[in-house]
């Protein structure tokens, strides 16, 4: 086990969060929520659920309202046959927060959740406090190999496989080997960092509805080549929301090049990069991300949205003089707003 997932955060028990529901357009979605103050929306990835940040909730809720969600397709939350893009979730969370009358948040968004959070500032810029991204994906194409063969039919079927007895357990058993060799021999290498939590989120899937819902949302930011998605053609629309990005620096699922190309292309953005963390940097040191976030939240405040402002960003566009003077990063970051391959919601 990597010596930073030992920095455990002491309990909170007064501020556990509970699981409570709401049926919204005849989906019931699950949702963990604690505290008060400021509300905080913290979105997971995909094929997760809002359990990954349990042990972060009590801490941030002891001065803030936390709402974390199973998105629709995920977790206790319905899984119908259902639009799982990026813009429809972000649809979801508005919603969400309406029917608990909620009008405007920080959003924390980790892997997809962070493509998310994007979206969702994009769509509802005034109900966006700030943004703090995790890992986030929808900056450029690359992405875990894993992942582009996932959407792949081969891989699909495979996956299935997941159903027959006693195929969880193996899975489990093989992860279990494998995080012990890079607990040893295998350490420094970055390969199998996150193998628990990959382990972890694979073993959801058997259910054929988690399944199929994992797949739709996967196909709708994924192909054969990467990541479909980009929000890097309209970061510029970020310039007076403050934005924190927290990466791990051996993470082989988004690289941290992608956290450089979007702090590069979003003006006045903050950059965190945890030593030795991988993809989930929240849980291989908690006690860190918990000290930046809060530390992120009392340096900044709320930039009220201006509707006659964003019109006239929306009619510049891109500023190119605006981005890093790191000459790759620059590059980087306009190839990928130029690509014709890519698509933005």
């Amino acid at each position: 086990m990597n010596p930073s997932r030992m920095r455990r955060l002491r309990p909170v028990p007064d501020a556990e969060p509970q699981m409570m529901f709401r049926t919204i357009h005849g989906y019931r979605r699950a949702f963990r929520m604690a505290g008060e103050g400021p509300a905080l929306l913290l979105l997971h990835g995909i094929g997760d659920n809002s359990a990954t940040w349990t042990e972060i909730i009590p801490h941030l809720a002891e001065n803030y309202t936390v709402i974390a969600p199973d998105l629709l397709g995920h977790g206790r939350s319905d899984k119908p046959r259902a639009d799982y893009s990026v813009a429809a979730y972000a649809n979801g969370m508005r919603d969400l927060l309406s029917t608990l009358g909620t009008d405007h948040a920080t959003v924390i968004g980790h892997s997809l959740g962070g493509g998310i959070a994007m979206q969702f500032a994009y769509q509802f810029p005034q109900m966006v406090d700030r943004l703090i991204l995790v890992s986030a994906g929808g900056i450029t194409k690359d992405v875990h190999p894993l992942l582009r063969l996932a959407a792949t039919p081969i891989l699909n079927e495979a996956l299935k496989l997941l159903r027959l007895p006693g195929a969880v357990p193996a899975v489990r058993w093989v992860g279990t080997v494998l995080t012990r060799l890079h607990g040893t021999a295998m350490r420094p290498g970055a390969a199998l960092h996150d193998t628990p939590d990959l382990v972890r989120i694979l073993t959801e899937l058997p259910d054929p509805a988690a399944y199929e819902a994992y797949l739709r949302t996967l196909r709708a930011v994924v192909d054969w080549r990467g990541q479909t998605v980009t929000m890097l053609d309209r970061c510029y629309l970020t310039a007076s929301l403050p934005v924190q990005l927290i990466w791990g620096d051996w993470d082989t699922v988004i690289p941290v090049s992608h956290a450089h190309s979007a702090h590069a292309a979003m003006p006045d953005s903050r950059l965190e990069i945890f030593r030795g963390a991988g993809h989930f940097p929240f849980r291989d040191d908690p006690l860190r991300f918990v000290h930046t976030v809060e530390e992120f939240l009392s340096d900044t405040r709320p930039s009220p949205f201006d509707e006659a402002r964003w019109r006239q960003r929306l009619n510049i566009g891109t500023v190119e003089k605006t981005l890093t003077p790191d000459v790759s990063t620059r590059a980087a970051v306009l190839d990928a707003v130029g690509s014709a391959e890519r698509s933005a919601t």
